[in-house]
């Protein structure tokens, strides 16, 4: 009895001294002596100007130093503090808990549940083997990745990034300071700053070679090769991922968003995300998950946000992470390089409350650069940051437009505009788009509607490659048909894609293989769906559409 009293006891103890991570919130800021000049740099007053953003806006006022010091005095320590949501995380009990609430300037104590994260790319690996003299078929690849998003045309047009700000958060960014693939980059001393928001320090150059990869993606040269877009951009490195601490990682990227922010961030790539180890399905509505806030945030600074949509396509989740799910993040779905189409890891969208995501999508099988050479390697963590490269150049090539306005064009370059669907968004991004005035497409098919069906008549399918995905071959505009049924509230029930040159064994709906075998010509049948629905169809850049009553 003695023994089981003494446990009871050990249990009440560990339930009063248990301490959670709370956020306390706090009522307002003292402007004394805040000067923006000082406080941001030169870029980042210079974007504000752009967007009409007040410099002595409220939220970028820093958090009252005697309110965070009274928080310490009960709790001990911080963890972060926001001054965009001015408020400070630590751990507490419940006791601490009610002492907090107690404070006169605090709003509101709110405890957070703990979670895990995942990297939306790579998953956690030993050192790579290789070599930094690519092969003839990994130059093939660099090529391909490149011409993918038609690159070529902004480097035709001296379009590098020159001028843009790119911040990578990541888990580490291992041999940056002597990988070959940034020897450009170095030279030009263009590695602004870089923090490390799990060790508090200015170190980033180890912990992992996920970040190096990504970064590889965004900006990287290997031997006269461009591996990204973005070769002459500007870099803020930020580590906020770790493998072994799961449960600060939202609170890190919002505090490298903030610090992004003040160093005069244009761009932020990030390829992580976070889903079912701390949220459910609903919960990716882009406005439940402090990360998707705080990326919001970051894009009302007048940034534009790329993150990568997550790897969990062939998994139970299946869907987007956050802060994918935000509605201010251009979010980045995977393609394979030998279909052309959805890779079969990529996340699928739309968010929880039915908008489009991924936006856009390039390779998520690609070829990057770690510490020992380049290798191929596959995720959104790579489609994410070849996009974000493509931003930039973007961005250097209309500098007059908002963030907001350039995420829009982005997603009008893409190659399926206006088309969309859940896998692809608007396709892939098309550098061609920012340089020529788009002509109308010419008709590549023609529906015809009965009392019964559609009909799609005249499909031109001479010509067409099928390709056994056996040999090196590298898709640059696959000939196939896209189509999907709207339904009457703007969402859509079904959506497809189809080889005319090859044939499949089945027709399945997205969450499985939606590639279909279909007859020739393709025939949609109106009792499939409930009426009304808009049938839209998307061929060799011509899109066709039927509202069915």
């Amino acid at each position: 009895m003695k023994k089981l009293v003494t446990l009871l006891l050990i249990g009440v103890s560990f339930s009063v001294y248990a301490q959670d991570k709370v956020w306390v919130f706090f009522s307002d800021k003292d402007a004394t002596g805040f000067d923006p000049h000082t406080f941001f740099d030169q870029k980042a007053i210079e974007r504000r100007l752009k967007h009409g953003i007040d410099l002595y806006d409220v939220s970028d006022i820093p958090v009252n130093e005697s309110y965070v010091s009274a928080v310490e005095g009960i709790v001990g320590e911080t963890k972060v503090v926001s001054r965009w949501f001015n408020a400070a995380c630590c751990l507490a009990n419940e006791e601490q808990k009610a002492q907090l609430r107690k404070l006169e300037f605090v709003t509101s104590v709110k405890t957070v549940n703990p979670g895990a994260t995942w990297c939306a790319g790579m998953e956690k690996s030993g050192e790579e083997t290789g070599s930094f003299e690519p092969s003839e078929d990994q130059l093939e690849f660099l090529d391909a990745q490149i011409k993918r998003m038609n690159g070529y045309v902004f480097k035709k047009n001296k379009v590098k990034g020159q001028g843009v700000r790119i911040a990578i958060f990541d888990v580490g960014f291992k041999s940056y300071k002597t990988n070959p693939a940034f020897e450009h980059i170095r030279k030009a001393n263009r590695i602004i700053k870089t923090y490390n928001f799990v060790k508090k320090k200015e170190e980033v150059d180890g912990w992992d070679t996920h970040g190096t990869f990504v970064m590889s993606c965004v900006g990287g040269i290997i031997k006269g090769q461009e591996m990204g877009l973005a070769t002459e951009a500007e870099f803020l490195l930020a580590r906020t991922e770790t493998w072994t601490e799961f449960y600060s990682e939202e609170e890190n990227w919002l505090a490298a968003a903030e610090w992004a922010d003040q160093n005069g961030a244009d761009v932020i790539n990030s390829s992580l995300g976070y889903t079912f180890h701390r949220y459910f399905r609903e919960d990716m509505d882009g406005e439940t998950s402090l990360v998707s806030k705080a990326a919001n945030m970051a894009a009302r600074k007048g940034i534009v946000v790329v993150n990568s949509a997550g790897n969990e396509g062939s998994d139970n989740w299946k869907n987007i992470g956050t802060p994918a799910d935000a509605d201010s993040v251009l979010s980045i779905g995977g393609i394979s390089p030998w279909t052309g189409i959805h890779t079969s890891f990529s996340s699928f969208g739309p968010t929880w409350d039915k908008r489009l995501k991924p936006n856009v999508t390039a390779y998520g099988h690609v070829i990057g650069s770690g510490p020992k050479g380049i290798s191929q390697t596959q995720g959104t963590s790579f489609s994410g940051p070849l996009v974000a490269g493509f931003v930039a150049c973007a961005l250097q090539s209309r500098p007059a437009f908002s963030n907001m306005k350039l995420f829009h064009e982005v997603e009008k370059s893409g190659d399926l505009y206006p088309y969309f669907d859940y896998a692809h968004g608007y396709g892939v991004p098309q550098a061609d788009y920012f340089f020529t005035w788009p002509s109308a497409p010419k008709p590549t098919f023609k529906l015809k509607e009965t009392g019964t069906s559609i009909t799609v008549e005249r499909l031109d399918t001479s010509n067409l490659e099928s390709s056994s995905g056996e040999a090196v071959h590298y898709t640059q505009w696959p000939d196939y048909v896209f189509y999907h049924v709207e339904n009457k509230k703007n969402y859509l029930d079904k959506y497809f894609v189809i080889n005319p040159a090859t044939s499949w064994t089945d027709k399945k709906g997205v969450y499985d293989d939606y590639i279909t075998e279909a007859p020739s010509p393709l025939v949609i049948l109106k009792k499939d769906y409930a009426k009304p629905f808009t049938l839209r169809v998307f061929y060799k850049g011509y899109v066709e559409e039927i509202e069915v009553k």
